[in-house]
């Protein structure tokens, strides 16, 4: 058994009541690693094409990395796993906190939930053992309240809980999973999965960490950190992920008015900075880390922030704040804890609500659709009026829980145009016009727009800038680049880049520490007592971008549906030297050479010799199950 695992898998039948443990081999754990690596494994292997994903016969998994719950800063993280009800293909969100610490502490690598409860539920996993408990009377809360209810009934305050809110329960498409009420798994509606389980929430609380070979090195790398995060990330703990909103505004990056802009007039009101000398009043972490990169808020009339629920990230500034175009920090603050307790993804919330703002002021949509709610860009309390409605699936809220690609077919009239989305996934806060390798990442992410498994180009642009001393440079890649090009040089970066960002994902390690790839090489080994190496590792991400491709593929994704929305073909009215329209021609090439560098064919799909050298030659007979395509 390979250190840093338990080597213990639970099943956990809803249905039936029942449950199981399953010890996979040496074989398994090394070739899918955990993470993403168990998600795509078992969703492959245990799914019929074409299932609902709202259906009893979806599998819902929340799996672990060999890092998570480990003495380094990082390692908080895990991931959770199911068909998607967003994108109709692969989902996954993935989250830091405490849970998955505690979750490995309990004894477990990884839970599968099958079935559907015909009641609500809760889970209890604690130092090897499950219990099934009634969550009747948690049904229907916040997450806080919820959370405070199932410590009170364990009668323990340590006890780490993972839990939808109102919003899963309702099956909003885009309902988010949350750890400790503040770390939200947000993206592909694993909340709505989990909802159309009865599944209220996983309470996991554990006293024993799997044994490591080499707790040596752990020690050393944890310390290294300690010792110089400051330097490393000294603008990571100041003003947290929201503290470049500024640059990104002031070069055209900053996505505005659903998109229609890339600079924000009111953006200093939303920075990090601002948020830091406003209403900040803690900094939070995750497990073991000490970076201290969460927020943690509070505001009095007329908002009344709860710091319970932490603070916007800079996604919540930017999809809550200026793609709807609200510049009031504290509403946004307000919209982030109305997210968190309703578990809401704040993406897709903000970015489907500023989909309607566009839709209304160009008439698409009227007052008599929105029950009376002047749902124009600015409009603070029409945008958290509207989180509510979408979580309680009333009024206008109940079209827009589907997410905007949904609620544009039903609205009609043009209002495509105004979707920003792929694969039925809302864009995160990151314009595709500044950075061009990124619109490449969109398209082709298995889990529809994404920005954490993607490629961000400014950090290449600069001779001995971190990203290629630190990084690249361990790639081979020794030069910087243009962020608008999308040539060989940007793809062959763009291909490793996003097959690392994969592995992490399998890992429970997360990005913001500066291990980079040498380092995170001698942390797995020093783990799991294995003799790894950054080709090993590199080839774990590879393995599981092609596995979560082909999943896509049985489910009837085409190479069709790695496209871009037409907003990014064409340029900002007032263009910036940094902006410039994707160039077509050259995103359907950088697009093919990805393809081919990827092992698969001209249309996407992974080559026999591919998912031979990749060590998933089995994954051929579950391709032949493909349909035939649909339109989406």
């Amino acid at each position: 058994m390979p250190g840093g695992y338990n080597g213990k898998i639970l099943r956990v039948n809803l249905t039936t009541g029942t449950q199981s443990v399953e010890e996979p081999s040496d074989v398994f754990y090394r070739t899918y690693f955990g993470g993403r690596g168990f998600n795509a494994y078992f969703l492959m292997t245990e799914l019929k094409p074409g299932i609902d994903p709202l259906g009893p016969e979806n599998k819902l998994v929340f799996s672990l990395g060999p890092v998570t719950g480990h003495p380094l800063s990082g390692s908080g993280r895990n991931s959770v796993g199911a068909k998607s009800p967003l994108t109709g293909g692969y989902g996954e969100g993935d989250v830091g906190g405490f849970f998955g610490a505690e979750l490995k502490h309990a004894g477990f690598d990884a839970i599968i939930v099958e079935g559907r409860s015909p009641k609500p539920v809760y889970l209890w996993v604690h130092d090897g053992q499950c219990e099934i408990r009634d969550a009747g009377r948690i049904w229907g809360k916040d997450t806080l309240p919820a959370q405070e209810a199932i410590q009170a009934e364990l009668g323990d305050k340590r006890v780490r809980v993972c839990q939808i809110g109102p919003a899963g329960e309702n099956m909003v498409r885009y309902a988010c999973v949350l750890n400790d009420v503040s770390h939200a798994a947000g993206r592909t509606g694993m909340g709505a999965v989990m909802g159309s389980k009865n599944l209220k929430a996983v309470a996991a609380r554990g006293r024993k960490t799997p044994a490591i070979p080499d707790p040596a090195t752990i020690k050393q790398m944890a310390k290294w950190y300690a010792d110089n995060f400051m330097d490393l990330s000294r603008g990571m703990w100041e003003h947290g992920t929201d503290g470049g909103l500024i640059t990104l505004s002031m070069t055209g990056g900053l996505p505005t008015r659903n998109f229609q802009e890339g600079s924000f007039e009111d953006a200093e009101k939303l920075t990090g900075a601002t948020m830091t000398n406003t209403i900040l009043v803690d900094r939070d972490n995750c497990y073991a880390c000490v970076l201290n990169c969460k927020r943690v808020v509070k505001t009095g009339e007329p908002y009344n922030v709860n710091p319970a629920y932490g603070g916007p990230e800079y996604e919540t500034c930017g999809a809550l704040g200026s793609c709807c175009g609200v510049g009031d920090l504290e509403a946004v603050a307000k919209g982030s804890e109305r997210c968190n307790a309703l578990g809401l993804d704040t993406i897709s919330a903000g970015a489907t609500i500023a989909f309607a703002m566009e839709c209304f002021e160009k008439g698409l949509i009227t007052k008599e659709d929105t029950g009376g709610i002047d749902l124009r860009f600015g409009n603070a309390a029409a945008m958290l009026e509207v989180l509510d409605l979408i979580a309680k699936r009333e009024g206008i809220g109940d079209l827009l829980a589907e997410g905007c690609a949904r609620a544009a077919k039903k609205i009609g009239k043009g209002a495509e145009q105004f979707a920003m989305q792929v694969k039925g996934q809302e864009l995160p806060m990151h314009e595709a016009r500044l950075k061009h390798g990124l619109g490449v990442g969109y398209s082709i992410s298995p889990t529809g727009a994404d920005h954490c498994h993607n490629l961000h180009d400014v950090g290449y642009t600069t001779e001995g800038s971190p990203m290629i001393v630190d990084m690249a440079a361990q790639w081979g890649i020794l030069e910087p680049m243009p962020f608008n090009d999308l040539g060989p040089k940007k793809m062959r970066l763009f291909t490793y880049h996003v097959n690392w960002q994969s592995l992490m994902n399998c890992l429970g390690l997360c990005q913001f520490p500066a291990f980079r790839s040498v380092r995170t090489a001698q942390i797995v080994s020093a783990v799991t007592g294995w003799n790894t190496s950054v080709f090993e590792l590199m080839k774990v991400g590879e393995r599981m971008n092609t596995l979560c491709r082909a999943f896509n593929i049985r489910e009837g994704f085409t190479d069709a549906d790695d496209t871009l929305p037409e907003r990014f073909f064409h340029a900002f009215d007032e263009e910036k030297p940094t902006t410039a329209a994707v160039d077509r021609e050259a995103w359907q090439k950088a697009k093919l050479m990805y393809y081919h560098a990827m092992g698969w064919d001209d249309n996407g799909v992974p080559t026999q010799d591919k998912l031979d050298e990749l060590n998933l030659g089995w994954v051929a007979e579950e391709l032949a199950k493909s349909p035939a395509p649909t339109a989406r």
